[in-house]
């Protein structure tokens, strides 16, 4: 029998092993297509449960459509954009929205960063006020509109409070120049405490040896938190702004609740997404609704590129 040398025979026939190992590593995946086979999952479901409505949106937009007996689509080219010009509950509805969005969200900033700041500082029980701050929060929506309806009554507690001081009273639910304000107030006092646990892990991340260079060089308190803390502050104040404005743009659920849906007094409540609700869902005119969202989003992605400007020297790209 003729033997055949080891060093003829390839290794493969040596080790099994080692040629199996080498066949894996020749059909390793890249590590982009690994990276897409794991988000995979999640891009389906935001397709099936974002991608697709904004899509059956935009087609809603230009039809009209009849819900009642057989469904059916007719197509209206551009009527229903056309038709949001001279509607004039849709410019209540803007301007409403605008001047909630104009006051709200400054607001509820600033207090958000006094709030954060306070809560930084080595105070006494700093731990059971921020659990005191962000119960707004984690309270029902409805339930807060409720709470503040009594609060707001003409014989509720704010108006006791006002009296009690000699100062004058309102009509805080009927009178249209209040109605709107009140709402503010209490989206104000709910929303800011959320915004102040974001700034507060913010503060937290400023190294402490900064503070202590600027001290040493002789910087007060008001030149350490103008020359140190807001600009390294400024990227997370952008997501917070644009986070308000995204919020405050979609006011829907107090707006509803204050006015049984009507948006009164006299249209001073009235939002746009509470006109959708109305037009979509009482008028059964699902293609104009779905128009008037679509000028929704389109004003929300304005304002985001409009801060994304003006922040676009600190946002890390």
């Amino acid at each position: 029998m003729t033997s055949i040398p080891l060093k003829s025979m390839p290794v493969s026939s040596l080790n099994p092993a080692a040629s199996r190992a080498k066949t894996h590593r020749n059909f390793r995946f890249s590590p982009s297509l690994s990276g897409y086979l794991f988000i995979a999952p999640a891009l389906m479901i935001l397709g099936v449960f974002l991608g697709l409505p904004i899509l059956y949106a935009i087609f809603l937009s230009f039809h009209k459509v009849e819900i009642l007996g057989e469904m059916s689509y007719r197509f209206v080219h551009l009527r229903n954009f056309t038709r949001l010009v001279d509607d004039g509950r849709v410019w209540i509805a803007l301007k409403n929205t605008a001047e909630y969005v104009a006051i709200v969200v400054p607001i509820q900033t600033f207090i958000a960063l006094m709030l954060a700041l306070v809560l930084n500082a080595q105070i006494r029980g700093k731990n059971l006020f921020r659990v005191v701050f962000f119960l707004p929060t984690i309270t029902s929506s409805a339930v807060l509109t409720l709470i503040f309806m009594w609060i707001y009554n003409a014989d509720g507690l704010l108006n006791h409070f006002l009296e009690g001081f000699g100062l004058p009273t309102y009509n805080w639910l009927g009178d249209p120049n209040i109605a709107l304000k009140s709402i503010m107030i209490m989206n104000i006092w709910a929303s800011a405490p959320f915004f102040m646990v974001i700034y507060l892990a913010a503060l937290q991340d400023i190294p402490e040896s900064l503070y202590e260079a600027a001290k040493i060089d002789g910087a007060n308190g008001c030149d350490r938190f103008l020359n140190i803390t807001l600009p390294l502050l400024k990227p997370v104040t952008f997501f917070i702004i644009v986070m308000g404005i995204i919020g405050t743009f979609q006011l829907f659920d107090q707006s509803y609740i204050f006015s049984g849906g009507s948006g009164g007094p006299n249209n001073s409540t009235l939002t746009v997404v509470l006109l959708i609700y109305q037009y979509a869902f009482k008028n059964l005119e699902m293609g104009y609704a779905a128009a008037l969202a679509l000028l929704l989003a389109t004003a929300i992605v304005l304002a985001t590129l409009v801060q994304r400007y003006l922040f676009k020297e600190d946002i890390p790209q």
